[in-house]
């Protein structure tokens, strides 16, 4: 939908008052946003990085481009900021927001502006509707500058990233409250930020609970597939990366729904409002054909939180020590084939992938137990992922081989801390 004209002419007033607004909190984070993406692709990749990206890629620009026809208006050069919007909008003409500064530096010559966005106020039913897509995208264009302006720490990563197996390449974070995604690397030094996009959720908002809510879930999810985009419908747009909502913590709340997605726009749309989903996350197309081609499917996590909460890595050691701990006794309890011990880190309500209640599952344990022979059990490429709400999870995955083996099952554990115990609520093989 395009909001306003094309138009040329004499420099425009920087009276747009909110567009000036924007701008100055936008041209900090512009530079910020930029000197940590240029820092990233000139970082030497180890290898256990993605192939590389390709060059037709362009996630990210338009975004960056609307950042500097921001701070351009602010600094008050209204005929450069009016070039480089007309620029954008050329180039992506179904971004609204660019359209949406277009008019608005062009009305900035005849008159001061009221707003960002300024039209009459609505007094029939296509001005009202017209008044409704303006908020939307007001409301867009606060949510990117105010995650750009509030950016994390260089060096922190979301709390949830307690340990990450070099076989999980990438993971992604995404903080609802700011309607952003984050994309990391996982290099020999732990996690890096190498990017972050614009994210739409539901359209009432987060902590999907039933089928049908308009609900984004909360939680640690894992990518499960990569959707071919010819089998899609247009709606779709670049392709889609489907999660495991729900997962076996939903499950155990008696969560239901699925076909949760993170996926893209369709042609004739660049991105939605925050609050426009059924419950899948959507990103603008290029920012996604970006995460299409670096991300792997089943091995990356996605963790989606109201807020995330940005810590230095060295902070969460002492969490993962302690549970490591916890860990090691359960592989010790399991390679000396200690049945009653083995059992007594299984919660009473345990569910196995089978839907195996303990009673049952305690036979699948003592017959693993049993194949061991003696032999040592080793837990190979670990991982441990926090999530924290009403109760305290943990996610963990790990290859799963007996001394003198060469290979043996993935596995992945929900457990959970039931007073100052931590017990196994969910198990079962993944690969």
């Amino acid at each position: 939908m395009v909001l306003h004209p094309f138009a040329h002419g004499r420099k425009a007033a920087t009276s747009a008052v909110l567009l000036a607004a924007l701008a100055q909190a936008a041209a900090p984070a512009y530079s910020q946003s930029h000197k940590a993406r240029r820092t990233a692709q000139s970082t030497p990749a180890p290898k256990v990085s993605a192939a590389p990206k390709p060059p037709d890629l362009r996630d990210g620009q338009a975004e960056a481009r609307l950042m500097e026809v921001y701070r351009l208006a602010a600094r008050g050069q209204g005929r450069e900021a009016l070039a480089q919007a007309e620029s954008l909008a050329r180039d992506y003409p179904n971004f609204q927001l660019a359209q949406l500064a277009v008019g608005d530096l062009l009305m900035a010559r005849t008159r001061p502006l009221r707003r960002f966005g300024d039209v009459p106020e609505p007094d029939t039913a296509r001005s009202i509707q017209v008044a409704s897509v303006l908020d939307e995208l007001r409301n867009e264009s606060r949510q990117r500058v105010d995650a750009l302006r509030s950016r994390p720490l260089a060096g922190t990563i979301p709390a949830q990233f307690l340990e990450l197996s070099t076989r999980s390449r990438h993971a992604i974070a995404v903080d609802a409250s700011r309607s952003r995604l984050y994309l990391f690397e996982n290099t020999a030094k732990g996690l890096v930020l190498v990017a972050d996009y614009y994210a739409s959720v539901g359209k009432l908002g987060i902590e999907k609970g039933i089928e049908g809510d308009q609900r984004t879930p909360l939680g640690v999810y894992f990518i499960t597939s990569r959707l071919d985009p010819a089998t899609l419908k247009d709606f779709y747009g670049a392709g889609a990366l489907p999660i495991n909502y729900p997962n076996p913590l939903d499950q155990s709340r008696g969560k239901t729904g699925g076909g949760i997605w993170l996926h893209g726009t369709p042609p004739d749309q660049f991105a939605r409002a925050p609050l426009s989903t059924d419950g899948c996350l959507v990103l603008a197309n290029p920012d996604l054909e970006r995460i299409l081609h670096t991300v792997e499917p089943r091995s990356t996590p996605v963790v989606i939180a109201r807020q995330l909460h940005w810590v230095a890595p060295h902070s969460v050691q002492a969490e993962r020590s302690t549970f490591e701990a916890v860990l090691n006794a359960w592989r010790t309890a399991k390679t000396e084939g200690d049945m009653k011990r083995l059992l007594s880190f299984y919660a009473p309500d345990f569910q196995s992938s089978r839907k195996k209640p303990l009673a049952e599952w305690s036979q699948v344990l003592e017959a693993e137990a049993r194949a061991l022979r003696g032999r040592e059990l080793h837990l190979k490429d670990k991982s441990y992922l926090r999530w924290t709400d009403s109760s305290d999870t943990m996610v963990v995955t790990f290859g799963e081989v007996a001394a003198g083996a060469r290979t043996g099952p993935v596995k992945r554990q929900y457990w959970a801390r039931r007073g100052q115990q931590w017990q196994i609520f969910f198990e079962g093989v993944i690969g």
